[in-house]
């Protein structure tokens, strides 16, 4: 490949960055339009269906993890080597499928219509609105229990949904940020530890975990670095380790020193108690104005985090 088709191919994929980034603010993620997450849960709903019974379910899950993360790869690998050559239309494949890579405007507009229920005093609205981006049982939480819920998950989805896309992407391209995305959702379906899925997801929810392993500590990095924050960098240290997950904790670490307040603690997921430690030791009551202040530091982060993959292919 010569300068020539070098200087293009960068050109292209720096003005799909662009033109992604610019679709995620306009239009979140909206429900009207096909997206290639929808179409990886398809496919493992319909594996799992499949082969999650009888005899041997580690080893069926270890199967339809490879399946379906290598044919994603593929896939993905081919189309791009393809389209390479046609610059408009490799510029529009980039620019489609960064876009659905990422999720900044979605995840901070689904935290704050939780808290505009809160607002209004609608408690139940508010536990059935954040039932939509959590995983734990939402039906007996109280107001600070929904707002630390709302914390934890803009901190743990600011790495799930925004910075380690982005580095698989600065990684391998569409191909590497589309198989992390499949990577993400078979763990978000099948790697819980139930009695339907602790054998059959054992697999996936490894594998997300090893895929997470840098990204959720950059994550926490880029927390502490744009606020400017030194206790955050004290309690990623502190607490970071200090969650169920290897990972999630360190981004929940840096927003709790960010905010100085406490999160975590016991949760009820699928009507089973999960005894989680503690991140921080302000027990204060967590404010409206912390979800705003949160919703800020993932804004910061994520223009942070792209305007570094934008500055690498300058």
């Amino acid at each position: 490949m010569n300068s020539d088709i070098i200087s293009d191919h960068v050109t292209w994929i720096r003005a799909s960055v662009l033109a992604g980034i610019l679709f995620d603010i306009l239009l979140g993620d909206p429900v009207y339009l096909p997206h290639p997450v929808r179409l990886f849960g398809k496919a493992i709903a319909g594996m799992e269906r499949r082969f999650n019974m009888g005899s041997n379910r580690r080893l069926k899950g270890v199967f339809i993890w490879l399946v379906l993360v290598t044919s994603t790869g593929c896939i993905f690998c081919f189309t791009d080597h393809i389209l390479m050559s046609f610059g408009l239309w490799y510029y529009i494949f980039c620019s489609l499928f960064f876009f659905y890579g990422i999720s900044t405007r979605s995840l901070i507009e689904e935290a704050l219509k939780v808290e505009h229920k809160l607002k209004k005093n609608d408690i139940v609205g508010a536990r059935k609105q954040l039932s939509k981006i959590v995983g734990r049982d939402t039906a007996l939480l109280t107001t600070q229990r929904i707002r630390s819920a709302i914390l934890e998950t803009l901190s743990e989805n600011l790495s799930d949904g925004i910075v380690a896309p982005l580095f698989y992407f600065f990684l391998g391209g569409i191909p590497a940020m589309m198989m992390y995305k499949m990577v993400n959702t078979l763990d978000s379906m099948v790697g819980y530890k139930n009695e339907r899925y602790s054998r059959f997801g054992w697999f996936s929810a490894r594998m997300d975990d090893a895929a997470n392993l840098l990204p959720s500590r950059l994550t926490a990095a880029l927390m502490a670095l744009v606020t400017f924050c030194p206790r955050s960098f004290v309690y990623i240290l502190r607490y970071g380790h200090n969650h169920s997950s290897p990972n999630s904790g360190y981004p929940e670490a840096a927003l709790a020193g960010i905010l100085n307040c406490r999160l975590g603690g016991p949760s009820l997921y699928q009507g089973v108690m999960v005894h989680k430690p503690y991140i921080g030791l302000n027990k204060r009551e967590i404010s409206k104005n912390d979800i705003i202040k949160s919703c800020c530091v993932n804004l910061l982060v994520a223009v942070t985090a792209y305007l570094i993959i934008l500055v690498f292919y300058s």
